[in-house]
Parts: C-alpha cells; sequence; structure tokens
C-alpha cells in the first residue's frame, strides 16, 4: 500500500476515534486492488462479539442533510417544494462536501474509492461485453438518465449550496455527480433508527412540530432514483436490512423503528461475501455496546474470530445482475443468481383483440415478466441440485389446483407441481396467446358469470379460471419457448455460446492483479489472455445468464410437450 494510502487510513482512523467510534476486535485496512479497504479481526476477540461501534450522529442521512448549518434550509426549502427527495438529498451532500475546502467530512471522503466497477463506468469497449444482455440496455439508458438529471439539475444546484460556504470558484462536473451516485448506490445501508432519534423534537404528549419531515424518511416516490433493475420483490432497499435495534423496549411512538437509508463510515467499509461472518445492529440504549445511539458490528460466528480474518456481511441475497449494476462485482456460480424473461408491453398492440385482452390483463393483476431464480430448477423436471434453498411452489401450485373447477372440461395437469414458472407471469401468456375462438370462449363464460344486464364484475380468480378453462397451458408455454430462445439468440449473437465464455475465464489473466501476475510463470502469461477485471465480471454475469436460459429453455420445452399430449 502506498504511502499516501497509509497516511489517509491513519487520518481516518483517527478521525473515527475523534467521533467515539471504538475498534473493539477488528481494524480497517487494505485488501487489495479489487476491494480496497476492508474490516479485519484482530487479536484478543471480545467476548460479546462486537467488533466495532459507531454513533448514529456519523451517520449521513436525510435528516443530517436537512439540519446540516451550511445547507441544511436551502435543501429543506427544495424539498418542501418537491424538487429533491431524500436520496437525492445525500448523494447532493456528498458531491458538496467534497468540493468544499475544508469540510469535516475529509478524513472519510478521501477514503472512499474514485473509480467503481458498476456499468455506468465501464469504457465503451468494456460496455460491448455486455451487450445481448439486460444490463446493456439499462445501463446505455441509466447513462443518458445521468447525464439528463446532471446538466437539469445538479450542475445549478451544487454551485449554489456551494455559494452558501462562500465559495463562488469551485467547478463541479459529470464525474463528481457520478461519483456520488455510485458512491451512494454501493454503500448506503438501511439503518433501523429508533423514532425518538429520527424526530428528536416529537414528544408523546405534546403535539410538538418535529425538525425532519417524516416524508422525508423511507418514501416510495422519488424524483430521482436508481432502481435496482429486477428485484424479486419490486422494491429498491440499500443492502443490509437484515439487522434489528436493540434495546428497545417502550411500545410508545417514540420507541417506535423507523428505517432510514445512509451511510455510515467505519462500517461501510464491510466487504460481501455469500458466508459472511458478522452482522450489523443498532444499539437503542446502549444496553449492548454502553454508547447509546449507536451502530455496531457483531460477529455470526460461535467461536472467536481467527486472527486477520476479512469481517464480511452479506448485502442480501442477490443475483449477478444486481451485483454488477449496483456494486460493480459479480459471484462466479452465484447460488442467488436469476433470469429476468418479459414480454414487451408494446407489442401488445400488435396482437388480435388487444383492447380486450389488454383489460383481461389487468383485471387479472397479471405480470408482464418475471424472475426466475435459479433455485426454482431444484423444484423442475431435471433439478440441477445447484441450491440449499428449500422453497417450493408446493402452495402456488395448490392455488392453481383448486382454480380447475368451471365445466370439468380441463383436467389438473399432471406436470402442475414441477412447472417452475411463476402463475402470474403463465397468466399473462395464457391471455396474449388465446386463439380467436378462445377469445370468444372467455368472453361468453364470462357473461354467463355477470349476467346479461351486467349486474357486477368477475373477480380476478373467475377470469383467470375462465381463461385457464378455454385456453390450457400449451399457448402460453409455446409463447414461452419463443421468448427464451429469442433472448439465446441475443445473447449468442452478441457474445458467442456459454461454452466460448467458459473458455475466455479459463484463460483469463485479469489486469491490475499484481499478486496473480507475478506468481505466473512467463509462458503460462503468454498463453492465457488479458482483461480487465469489468470485462471479466462481464463475462461471468453473461455466461450465467446463457446457462439460465438453457436452464429455463428445457423446463419450458418439456412442458410444453407433456401439455400438448394431455391436451392442455
Amino acid at each position: 500500500m502506498a504511502c499516501t494510502e497509509e497516511a489517509k487510513l491513519e487520518h481516518f482512523l483517527q478521525w473515527l476515534q475523534v467521533n467515539r467510534a471504538q475498534f473493539r476486535g477488528c481494524n480497517i485496512k487494505y485488501c487489495d486492488s479489487t476491494k480496497g479497504f476492508g474490516i479485519y479481526s484482530t487479536n484478543g476477540s471480545p467476548e460479546d462479539g462486537v467488533l466495532l461501534v459507531v454513533p448514529l450522529d456519523l451517520a449521513i442521512t436525510p435528516m443530517r442533510v436537512l439540519q446540516d448549518p451550511l445547507i441544511g434550509a436551502e435543501c429543506r426549502a427544495m424539498f418542501e417544494e418537491g424538487e429533491v427527495d431524500d436520496r437525492f438529498l445525500m448523494i447532493l451532500f456528498l458531491i458538496v462536501e467534497r468540493l468544499r475546502k475544508n469540510s469535516s467530512w475529509k478524513p472519510y471522503l478521501d477514503m472512499l474509492p474514485t473509480t467503481f466497477g458498476n456499468p455506468v463506468w465501464f469504457t465503451d469497449d468494456e460496455l460491448l461485453e455486455l451487450r445481448g444482455t439486460t444490463l446493456y440496455r439499462a445501463t446505455e439508458l441509466r447513462k443518458k438518465d445521468l447525464m439528463s438529471v446532471y446538466e437539469d439539475k445538479v450542475k445549478e444546484l451544487v454551485k449554489k449550496l456551494l455559494v452558501l460556504d462562500g465559495d463562488s470558484e469551485s467547478e463541479v462536473c459529470f464525474e463528481d455527480f457520478l461519483w456520488a451516485n455510485s458512491i451512494f448506490w454501493s454503500r448506503a445501508l438501511n439503518l433501523p433508527l429508533p423514532h425518538s432519534y429520527v424526530f428528536p423534537q416529537i414528544q408523546d404528549d405534546v403535539g410538538t412540530t418535529c425538525p425532519v419531515d417524516k416524508n422525508s424518511e423511507g418514501s416510495t416516490s422519488h424524483s430521482y432514483s436508481e432502481e435496482p433493475i429486477n428485484e424479486i420483490d419490486g422494491k429498491s432497499e440499500a443492502h443490509g436490512n437484515d439487522s434489528k435495534v436493540n434495546g428497545v423496549t417502550s411500545t410508545s411512538k417514540q420507541e417506535e423503528t423507523v428505517w432510514v437509508e445512509g451511510l455510515l463510515p467505519g462500517i461501510d467499509f464491510c466487504n460481501h461475501d455469500l458466508k459472511a461472518v458478522a452482522t450489523w445492529e443498532v444499539d437503542g440504549t446502549g444496553s449492548i455496546t454502553q454508547i447509546p445511539l449507536s451502530m455496531y458490528l457483531i460477529s455470526a460466528l460461535q467461536s472467536p474470530l481467527p486472527v486477520d480474518k476479512e469481517v464480511s456481511i452479506s448485502y442480501g441475497n442477490k443475483g449477478n445482475e444486481e451485483l454488477l449494476y449496483l456494486y460493480g462485482f459479480v459471484v462466479d456460480n452465484n447460488p442467488d443468481d436469476y433470469l429476468m424473461i418479459h414480454y414487451p408491453g408494446e407489442a401488445i398492440q400488435n396482437i388480435s383483440f388487444s383492447d380486450f385482452k389488454g383489460q383481461l390483463l389487468v383485471a387479472q393483476k397479471s405480470a408482464m415478466r418475471c424472475l426466475l431464480p435459479k433455485n426454482l430448477l431444484d423444484h423442475g423436471f431435471f433439478p440441477t441440485g445447484s441450491s440449499n434453498c428449500k422453497a417450493n411452489n408446493t402452495s402456488e401450485a395448490d392455488d392453481r389446483i383448486c382454480n380447475f373447477s368451471w365445466s370439468g372440461h380441463r383436467k389438473t395437469p399432471s406436470y402442475l407441481s414441477k412447472l417452475v414458472f411463476p402463475e402470474d407471469f403463465m397468466t399473462a401468456l395464457r391471455t396474449i396467446a388465446m386463439k380467436d375462438e378462445e377469445v370468444s370462449k372467455v368472453s361468453a363464460m364470462l357473461e354467463e358469470l355477470v349476467g346479461s344486464e351486467g349486474e357486477r364484475q368477475p373477480s380476478e380468480t373467475e377470469i383467470r379460471t375462465a381463461v385457464w378453462e378455454a385456453c390450457g397451458d400449451s399457448g402460453a408455454l409455446q409463447l414461452l419457448v419463443d421468448l427464451l430462445q429469442k433472448k439465446m439468440m441475443d445473447l449468442e449473437e452478441s457474445s458467442g455460446t456459454e461454452d466460448s465464455d467458459s473458455e475466455l475465464l479459463e484463460n483469463a489473466c485479469i489486469i491490475g492483479n499484481a499478486e496473480q501476475q507475478t506468481s505466473k510463470e512467463a509462458n503460462n502469461l503468454v498463453q492465457q489472455k488479458l482483461m480487465s477485471r469489468n470485462r471479466w465480471c462481464s463475462i461471468v454475469y453473461r455466461r450465467g445468464q446463457k446457462e439460465l436460459t438453457r436452464l429455463f429453455l428445457k423446463e419450458a420445452e418439456h412442458a410444453l410437450q407433456l401439455s400438448l399430449s394431455e391436451g392442455n
């Protein structure tokens, strides 16, 4: 590690200690060129397992920005007018503090990375490695969106806020915004804070006004956001949301938990691992750490941590698509990987009876896209045994079975318990794939239900049952096969086959890893193919997408054969 890096680290550690942070069984040190800095265990692991304690006063949250003595009043005015949202506030704060000449946050900001591995930082050549994937198009759109937000809003706002500090000379550039955006999305935690800390002026018996609008915390409507693509629950959350608040015993309003996104210097240097050795929790009263209103890092192992072991946390069960998009890394053979399949909404206008089918899709609350986690394959026709996940689709299958009772013409499919594709998506595909005569059948059955005068509206379940009765599964499964085949075609046309990607990775020598390069003999280096880490991550990600497409296509084709043989 260079002397300048050592000096930055020493300055940062002193800054943490001055601000009452306590290292009790760990320290921060340089990992490597890929990870940067990380947290490592030290001698004398504490009996209670608490490794690091950081006061919540050091957290960068929307409340801190709105209460900041320099820019708080201006930001609050913009926030109340709806010009900025909670996440945008924190990104603005990072930019301003980075550009301020005498920022009190300098020791922390100097420790943060200046470049990132997520695709918006890729070179043009590196980005081409993602062609054919969902990430390629998402990255192109994201870069355009970020540039638009910068030109339309960020540039002038930052200049305006810097003037409040008496600085009219500093120049803000797009890279400053890109840096702050990446810092927030790669390091923010979802913090479970005591209500009394978030809204300190609220009293249980006095109707006083709180200094921070409640809408500033955990808002779900953002004028600026970077939604992680394809999250299974459809929400955008910062990582690390499997924590809790300790020391809270009161049930009063003042002691409820409020979830707030924010950055916490020190703890945010924990890197991700599938087998995390630590978790973080909030100590509201100081009963655990003796420091009230603090966050602490605690070992998740039953035995003491070995000396000099990296203290990792889990960012959650995330596929490589999300890991690469937000954090800039991938996990080879990721057990939490997934495939996203969607039917393009604009294509509905080109199918027969598009208006009627569109109404049915809305009424059934059907999904036009779905995420297919790798672990679904463990419960399909061709189990891979690659996941330890015990969840299955039995309950969903039971829900479908109870709906096969319209006229008895359709029998319960023998393959139902092995069908790995979500019912909401299958419902959409059945509706879209309906033939003209099937549309007439569905219309007639629904008219029979509601009566000639339309006395009532059919329920979601009744519409789904009518569509199933009229169509069965074969049309939907054929459409699904077509979608998967098209996805595979797009992937392979852009970057070759799954086997070709495996060969590239097998012979890869990643540039920037000095330890790896110096350990190889010269003749081996000649045989290997040098590539950047960004390119390596791209190939790992796209190979996983090709593998999942191949496996789910096999499932869909087999289900289609069974459906046709059973008259479904």
